[in-house]
This record gives structure tokens, C-alpha cells and sequence, in this order.
């Protein structure tokens, strides 16, 4: 990955956007610090989305009323 401080990257933008039409990333940084992050378009933004890691988990049918006694008693309301 290479870096570019804000003078560079607008000198070198060109050659900056060919790194990354290449697959590079460049992260540009301002008096050293990380600002913005050029990247291609179709790079991955994340982790994976995980599907089906909820699989097998049960919902108990009281699940609306379940702990209603102690949350009223906690909120001084009588039922």
C-alpha cells in the first residue's frame, strides 16, 4: 500500500490512479496523519457478509413479556 501526502497526491494524481487501477491502494495522509483511502471500485469494502450464523437459535414464545414484573418494579409501575 503506499502513501502520499496531499502535495504528492495532487502532483502525481495521475500516477497515483494507475497504482490503483492496478489493484493498489493508496491512502493519502495529511502531515503524516491517514485522511482518505483511494481504492479500485470493485475492491472488497469489508469482511464478508456471514449468512446463516444465526442458524438453530429459538425464540421463546414469551419472549415480549419475558423479565415484564421486574422492569415494572424497577420503574416503580404497577401492572
Amino acid at each position: 500500500m503506499t502513501t502520499a501526502n496531499i502535495h504528492e497526491a495532487k502532483t502525481h494524481f495521475s500516477r497515483l490512479l494507475a497504482a490503483v487501477a492496478a489493484g493498489e491502494s493508496v491512502v493519502i495522509a495529511k502531515a503524516g496523519t491517514p485522511v482518505a483511502k483511494l481504492m479500485p471500485v470493485d475492491a472488497p469494502t469489508g469482511a464478508p457478509k456471514r449468512i446463516g450464523f444465526l442458524a438453530g437459535l429459538s425464540v421463546p414464545d414469551d419472549f415480549d413479556t419475558m423479565g415484564v414484573g421486574e422492569i415494572e418494579a424497577l420503574f416503580g409501575v404497577a401492572s
